[in-house]
């Protein structure tokens, strides 16, 4: 899928899309609950980059813990992006944050990050060489050491079988067809680089982070903490 589909498919699920997602609140709350636990030794001042911020869901709870905080909010999908700034306006962070329409690409460049968040995205880099060159960009705006938290869909290929089916009934509900699961499958098999853990992991390291180790997973989805190289 090229980023400008891409970007659209998320303009037109922007207005519904948590609502969509909500059968994964569980899931999801765990994976904030630890990224705020890791981030937790930042500075009081600290600047955090989120790249495909969506509607923010990751952005919340760490503007709530940690009210000195500031954060650059970046994401392709103009719509996605309202929606994460009326978030940020009504839970009162908005002054705290920059709000960056575009691709990762299109960002100034600032090294002065102190952690970046990146979930549910690079899976949508299906070249592996351009994947490690999108964690660069990544660590190429943090300081030297800052904490990446970075989250995908993942596994060995021989547990898609089992795993597939199974997150299909997390997301969609017990009454999930067969049809239905290869109908996801080959999208998949088209748009999203699902790759082994270890796979995803080298990809991170290749991307100028050092030794990404794996902090969570839950079905198909995979979380990663990584330090900026020197």
């Amino acid at each position: 899928m090229r980023d400008d589909e891409l970007r659209d498919l998320f303009d037109r699920q922007a207005a519904r899309y948590d609502a969509q997602w909500e059968a994964m609140a569980p899931i999801r709350d765990g994976l904030h609950r630890l990224m705020t636990s890791a981030f937790a030794d930042l500075p009081d001042d600290a600047r955090v980059l989120a790249v495909g911020v969506g509607t923010g869901a990751e952005l919340a709870p760490l503007a709530r813990q940690f009210p000195g905080w500031r954060f650059t909010a970046v994401d392709p999908s103009g719509r996605m992006l309202d929606v994460c700034r009326r978030r940020a306006e009504r839970e009162g962070f908005a002054a705290r944050c920059a709000f960056h329409e575009g691709t990762l690409d299109t960002l100034p460049p600032d090294d002065g990050h102190h952690a970046a968040t990146c979930v549910l995205v690079s899976q949508f880099v299906l070249n592996r060489d351009a994947r490690s060159a999108f964690f660069r960009a990544i660590a190429d705006r943090l300081v030297p050491g800052g904490l990446l938290a970075s989250a995908d869909l993942a596994t060995a290929a021989d547990a898609l079988d089992v795993l597939l089916p199974l997150w299909m009934r997390v997301m969609a509900g017990a009454d999930v067809s067969d049809e239905q699961v290869e109908r996801v499958r080959a999208a998949y098999a088209t748009d999203v680089a699902i790759l082994s853990p270890a796979e995803v992991a080298s990809v991170i390291e290749a991307g100028g982070f050092e030794l990404p180790a794996p902090v969570y997973q839950a079905g198909l989805l995979h979380a990663w903490l990584a330090r900026r190289g020197g």
